[in-house]
This record gives C-alpha cells, structure tokens and sequence, in this order.
C-alpha cells in the first residue's frame, strides 16, 4: 500500500526508550497499585483503563491487556512510543509520593501493543454491513481512528489520502528515536486491514475531487487533513536565502529519505516548541556539531517539554532565550542569523542585535492551517484556519465530522485518537439512529 524507501536517514537511529521483554514488563506491572481511583485513567485522553491493562500483564493475560487498550485507543502502539507520559498518565502517578519512580506506563503499553501488531491480533468481530459509506479525507491518526471505529460498527470507510503514505504526521513527523516510518505504517495497515476500509493514494480532495461530488457518493464525511506546509518567515530580510527550511518538512525527509548531512557543522533551530526540540535532538544524534535553539521568550515558558529539552542539552544543544530573528545574512546561502535581545516583555532591545552562525537554519514556529479547504461548503466554519466542531466532532452540516489538527490546531496523536473515535461515535448515531 504505503511505498517507503528502505534507505532511510532516520535508520540510523535507535530506540530512545528500548522494547521490554516479558520479564521486563512483568516485574514493572507488578509494581502498579492497580489504584481505585486512578489519576492515569483521568489524564489519559482516550481514557485507557490504565490500571486493568497493567494488571493482565501481571497476571500473563497478554491478549486480553492488548483488547483493552486497543478498544479505548486503537493507535495504541505508536501513543505508547510517542505520548509525553511524563506528563500524562505516568506523571499523575501515586508512586513518586511515597518516594518510588512512577510506573513506566508507556513501555508497558508498547510491550502487549507490539505483540498485538506483530502478531496480527484483531479483537472480536466486525459488526454486520450496514451498507453505509463513510468518505474520510487525510490518512493521519484522527481518522485511522474514526475508521477503525466505523469499520468495527459495520460501516465501509474509504480513506482519500493526496500522498503516497499512510499515517500521516506519525509516519513523517515523530522523531525516529521515538518511532520509525516503517512502525507507523505498519501501525496503519493494521488498522485498514480491521476496519475493511478503502485507501485511495493520490487524490487531493477539493481540487482533484470535488467536495459536492464527496458528499453526494457517500452517506458521511470526516475531515482529518491535519495541517498544512511550515510556516516561514518570509518578511525577514534574506528569508529567500539557500539553507533555510521548515523543520516539519526537513524532519519528513531524515524520515522517508536518505540525506547528505556533510559539512554541515553549525544549524540553528528557530522555535521553542514540541517540533524544534525533537528536531534539536535530532541534528545532534545525527552528528552536526553545533545545534542552536533561538526562541523568543525564556525556557521556562517554551511549548516544548521540559524533559524533553533537557535531554537535548545532554546531547550538547546550546540555546539563545528571550532572542528574535531580524534576518538572514549570506551570500546566495544562508551563513548566520541575525538577531535581537528581548525584554521580559518581548520588546527588542536596541544595540543587542548579533548573528549566530549558521549553514541550516530550520524554522519551527508552527504550520499553516487547512480550515480554509472547507470554505466553499455550506454550514462548516473555520475561524482562523481551524475547522469548528462540537465535542462530537460534528461541524454544523449534516453529515459532516471533523478531528484531529485541523480542529485543535496540533495536539498529541492521542488526542487525535480519541477525536476520530468520539466522531464515528457520532457518525454511527446518525446514521442508524443508535
């Protein structure tokens, strides 16, 4: 289904968080205090029962641990690899307050999903067709998710997908210490096979397919187009230099792609969230010497996680606070950036302005949205580029669903899970009744 290119940059990477064997992941579930009341359960987005799916792990029902999990979050697997659990369910543990490392949630996860995947595992029966046909635009998570549910329900979903590659953001965005392309699609293939879903590559809907003509082949419609190409600073003086890039586009190329990092000695990284951390790290693992993070405001206000960027820092990063971009310098390719020092109130500083050498520069400061896609169809709103939906995921013309990043502007995956399921929820109701 999917092609990928099997030589890839993003193989030279390992496992930031290594697989568990089975004595592993025993001893671990059996630290867990299976809690009544369980803090993990609450700040799980797709409110995976935490507690039972460690308990039948200590107890060798490995199968049964893996339906559950997958019943609450069908992307289970790569949510183990990528979810900030530190964060999440991990960091709301009870353990830390009686002095004991917190149970490490995720790579119990990922041990039964990994058997599941590997091993082909589909839990109880598809339910009789209903002969309905769900039409699902973009092949990232949110509807890998909606499709999963609807399939599972009776349903025919038809994924319309403008690339060549399942999975989306999970096949060409996670850092490849967390999770590898291949691990993805593999992931999504999964998915497909046991939701009976449709895939047609190379179909860019609203442009080579209408959406009328969407609307009137099938009974429902679920938007899940994510968002859209990097954001560039292209009002800075020199932006149209060589050797400055989008980062989310770069980190898709390490990922899909073989490419030549040769004398590449100094990058600079503009951004400070999720994106510009893991591709910080990323630069480093891959052996550019110098790794420079510029964001305007302080450390301690960066989207990024903490942790996350603090391990960038033991890899060597360097970093640049309350500092703004005012423009490139080079001679046809980019040589440094120019910037300027900030108040606390991010007001620039006049005469602190410097250049910070630079071959790259990789600009992560957010991607443009794809809200505007849906202009043209009656009842859909999207203020400021995000499509705007009900907690059901239902945008206001009947038949029409929406989840994932083109509604919350870019979330974690399982966040994105659970939005595609509570929307074929809602699609299923409309369109039984039940």
């Amino acid at each position: 289904m999917s092609i990928l290119s099997e030589r890839r940059t993003e193989t030279r990477f390992t496992d930031y968080k290594a697989a568990w064997s089975i004595d592993q992941a025993t001893v671990e579930a059996n630290r867990c205090l299976y809690c009544y009341d369980a803090p993990c359960i609450s700040k799980c987005p797709s409110a995976v029962n935490v507690p039972e799916f460690i308990r039948r792990i200590a107890t060798g029902n490995l199968e049964g641990s893996a339906e559950l999990i997958l019943a609450d979050n069908p992307l289970g697997m790569s949510c183990a690899r990528v979810c900030p659990v530190e964060v999440l369910c991990s960091g709301s543990c009870v353990l830390p307050d009686m002095g004991l490392p917190a149970i490490e949630i995720g790579r119990l996860q990922r041990f039964v999903t990994d058997m599941a995947l590997d091993g082909g595992w589909i839990f109880g029966d598809r339910a009789p067709a209903t002969g309905k046909r769900v039409a699902l635009v973009g092949a990232g998570p949110s509807s890998l998710a909606c499709a999963w549910y609807l399939g599972r329900l009776g349903h025919k979903p038809v994924i319309f997908e403008k690339d060549r590659l399942l999975g989306g953001l999970n096949t060409t965005a996670i850092a490849p210490y967390k999770m590898k392309a291949d691990r993805a699609i593999q992931e999504a293939e999964y998915l497909v096979a046991g939701a009976d879903a449709e895939v047609r590559f190379g179909v860019d809907v609203g442009t080579d397919l209408p959406w009328a003509e969407l609307e009137r082949d099938f009974d429902a419609v679920f938007v899940g187009v994510g968002l859209g190409p990097d954001r560039l600073m292209a009002r800075l003086p020199g932006s149209d230099l060589a050797g400055i890039e989008g980062a989310v586009e770069f980190i898709g190329q390490i990922k899909t792609r073989e490419i030549d990092l040769r004398g590449l000695e100094r990058t600079v990284v503009i951004g400070g969230g999720n994106t510009a951390v893991d591709l910080t790290r990323e630069l480093l693992e891959l052996g550019v010497p110098v790794v420079t993070l510029v964001y305007r405001r302080e450390q301690s206000s960066m989207k990024g996680y903490q942790h996350e960027w603090e391990q960038a820092v033991k890899g060597g990063a360097k970093a640049h606070w309350r500092t703004t971009p005012v423009g490139f310098v080079g001679r046809g390719a980019v040589e440094g950036v120019r910037c300027v020092r900030l108040t606390e109130d991010l007001v620039p500083i006049d005469g602190s302005d410097f250049v910070v050498p630079a071959d790259r520069v990789f600009v992560a400061i957010g991607q443009s949205r794809l809200g505007d896609l849906l202009e043209q169809v009656q009842d859909i709103q999207a203020p400021s580029g995000l499509v705007q939906v009900d907690e059901h995921g239902f945008t206001g013309r009947p038949g029409w669903y929406a989840g994932g990043d083109c509604v919350n502007g870019g979330r974690e995956v399982v966040n994105a899970a659970a939005e595609g399921k509570a929307a074929a929820l809602a699609i299923h109701q409309h369109l039984t009744g039940l």
